[in-house]
């Protein structure tokens, strides 16, 4: 499939997810961007006065860099919210009209409004968390590499959904699953996000293979036993392990229907909630032990 055709096959998704049965969610905001122009973000979750506030999470939905919405990554934002977390999505710049690095710098952006808004959002003593499914996965991972390099704003975690993190798609996993030689959204995908192969040997471009991982925020990593993603992301979390970040590694079975319920959206027909959430109701609860950061 082309990007054109998957693009019209993904706007078609979102349309039906907006006509669906409507599912708990907040408010639709729009934020301005440093250089002008604005981003969508959509808020899920409640606010508790509960003492320490919750956690306040920026989530990227999953498209392979081309696609996606807010209506089809309506899932994992929901699953957020459910194990207790406030959440805000944001609608990113997809490839090709908008390759690397827009996608980041405007997830850095949603970041820093995001930080100077957690009081308002999520209570005093509110942590801040960066999550993503597939491509968001990697944008979140990239975001969280700038967070640290530019020592503003403090990470509480990242949650890495399947992240897409190798650009050269060779993974068992993911020749195992739909990859072939002929066709292959995520090689397309890459191809869309990458202006150049220089691209690829940038950090925040491919967080995968960046050469110093140390000090990242600690990590829950997730894929399915099934995942095309499942091999890079797993070679992720214990590259983060080695470099002395705390990781939980968490490999759904087959059974929980993960990653295909990823643009589901409506948490009743999702087989993996319970155990995607019962992981980051634990990881909320980990990161909770560990002094807030400043």
């Amino acid at each position: 499939m082309t990007t054109t055709a998957r693009s019209a096959t993904d706007s078609a998704a979102c349309t039906q997810d907006a006509s669906a049965p409507a599912q708990p969610r907040g408010a639709d905001l729009q934020i301005a961007l440093p250089g002008g122009g604005s981003a969508a973000l959509r808020l899920y979750g409640t606010r508790h006065r509960t003492a320490g506030g919750q956690p306040l999470v920026l989530h990227f939905h999953g498209g392979a860099f081309v696609s996606g919405c807010l209506e089809s990554g309506a899932l994992v934002p929901r699953l957020l919210a459910s194990a207790g977390a406030v959440v805000a999505s944001l609608a990113y710049p997809l490839a090709p009209a908008h390759p690397f690095p827009a996608g980041i710098e405007t997830g850095y952006a949603a970041l820093q409004w995001l930080h100077r808004q957690r009081v308002k959002l999520a209570g005093r003593g509110a942590r801040v968390f960066l999550a993503g499914e597939e491509a968001g996965g990697n944008i979140a991972a990239a975001v969280a590499v700038m967070a640290r390099d530019r020592a503003h704003p403090p990470l509480a975690g990242q949650i890495l959904l399947s992240p897409m993190l190798d650009p050269c798609t060779g993974t068992p996993s993911l020749r195992d699953a739909t990859c072939d030689s002929v066709q292959c959204k995520w090689t397309d995908g890459w191809l869309a996000y990458l202006r150049s192969p220089r691209d690829a040997e940038h950090p925040y471009a491919v967080p995968g293979a960046c050469s110093r991982l140390a000090e990242l925020a600690p990590t829950l990593v997730m894929a399915g036993e099934g995942d095309p993603m499942r091999d890079e992301a797993h070679a992720y979390a214990e590259r983060l392990r080695g470099a002395g970040v705390p990781v939980r590694w968490q490999l759904l079975a087959r059974s929980a229907g993960w990653p295909q319920a990823q643009t589901m959206g409506d948490l009743s027909q999702c087989a993996c909630g319970p155990a995607v959430q019962d992981a980051m109701v634990r990881f909320f609860a980990e990161t909770v032990a560990t002094p807030a950061p400043a």
